[in-house]
């Protein structure tokens, strides 16, 4: 493609010098030859051998010139184009390579023109495949790691069953109930983050005041804090800035925080929820106290399937989920997600544009 595309440039110059070449030739033919024939006339000098010898001149000298001329813009446009096309070459060549699964590939950046530019973006779009494919395969053997561990606790109990090695009680079932609610979780759990991946196109926005949202589904976690006697404080803005934005997904953004606080909180603990004006945006911290958590951890806390505490059992730490679909949903709105450590407090927060188009 790139050399039919090379020799196609090339043959519109050749057509654009054979023009000019024409075009010279025809002037030289009737405009100079016939000036010349009126000088011959006008210093009464025979016109006839001198006008043949003229034309005859001209013409040698413009053919050599144009043979010369037609050569070195032969060889400039050939050398030229292939460096422009250069980069399409190797583009093709990296492409065919992520069709094969390999993303490894990189485009040198030679220029700063249009070219240039291409290559920046293709470098750009690959690494986004290589991180997706990383990612898509990362979750795949999180995935499998987490429902091995309920199937092979209930193939056990059943395999016990059968053989009659564990007699049928209440505690047996029990047992297998709880391990069937969580692959049932764990199952929900991934539901809710492929609904997340695909909620940048898919909100519903509307103008929602964000302390009453948070108000309205904290209600519905305080039987919990007080049955671990947490003590929850709230601090929003005087002046109530409405928001534009889906409030189903922020109440989900708001339940997977508000779960998280609950947790990792220890009994007798604290969590503190507040807002704060930033500029163009709305700031909303939970900050809870104690946790495992150290400064490592947090670039990661929002990865699939991440457990910071290495002391989280399954039964309590969930399958690492949670803070990964608010990282979505948040980044659906054009907001912001980070966590931090203050001392034995640990403060998650994230930020919503005021004005959105």
């Amino acid at each position: 493609m790139t050399k039919s595309l090379l020799w196609k440039l090339l043959g519109i110059n050749l057509l654009i010098i054979g023009f000019v070449i024409v075009i010279i030739w025809l002037a030289v033919d009737t405009l100079a030859a016939g000036y010349f024939m009126t000088l011959m006339e006008k210093y009464n000098i025979s016109p006839t051998a001198s006008h043949h010898m003229f034309v005859s001149s001209v013409h040698r000298y413009l053919i050599w010139s144009s043979l010369a001329a037609i050569v070195l813009a032969v060889i400039l446009s050939f050398l030229l184009t292939k460096r422009v096309l250069g980069p399409l070459t190797q583009m093709t060549e990296v492409t065919q390579k992520i069709a094969s699964g390999d993303y490894s590939g990189e485009l040198p950046i030679r220029t700063r023109d249009e070219v240039g530019r291409l290559a920046e973006a293709f470098n750009r779009m690959t690494e986004s495949l290589q991180r997706i494919e990383q990612l898509r395969k990362t979750m795949m053997i999180n995935a499998a790691h987490e429902l091995r561990t309920p199937l092979t606790n209930m193939q056990g109990y059943l395999e016990a069953l059968v053989d009659g090695v564990v007699a049928p009680s209440k505690e047996t079932f029990d047992l297998l109930h709880e391990e069937t609610m969580r692959l049932v979780h764990l199952v929900e759990d991934i539901l809710r983050l492929a609904k997340a991946d695909a909620a940048r196109t898919d909100l519903h926005k509307a103008e929602i005041n964000l302390s009453g949202l948070i108000v309205h589904v904290l209600e519905s976690f305080q039987p919990r804090f007080e049955s671990k006697g947490v003590r929850v404080e709230t601090r929003f803005m005087d002046e109530p800035v409405p928001l534009r934005a889906d409030p189903d997904k922020l109440s989900q953004v708001v339940t997977n925080l508000l779960q998280n606080a609950w947790q990792y909180t220890p009994s007798g603990g604290f969590v503190r929820i507040s807002t704060e004006p930033m500029p163009a945006e709305i700031r909303t911290i939970f900050a809870n106290s104690g946790g495992e958590l150290v400064e490592g951890d947090l670039p990661f806390v929002f990865e699939r399937f991440y457990r910071g505490e290495k002391s989280r059992s399954r039964e309590h730490g969930g399958a690492g989920i949670g803070l990964a679909i608010v990282k979505e949903l948040i980044e659906a709105h054009n907001g912001r997600v980070r966590a931090e450590i203050d001392g034995n407090e640990i403060r998650i927060w994230f930020s919503l544009p005021v004005q959105e188009t």
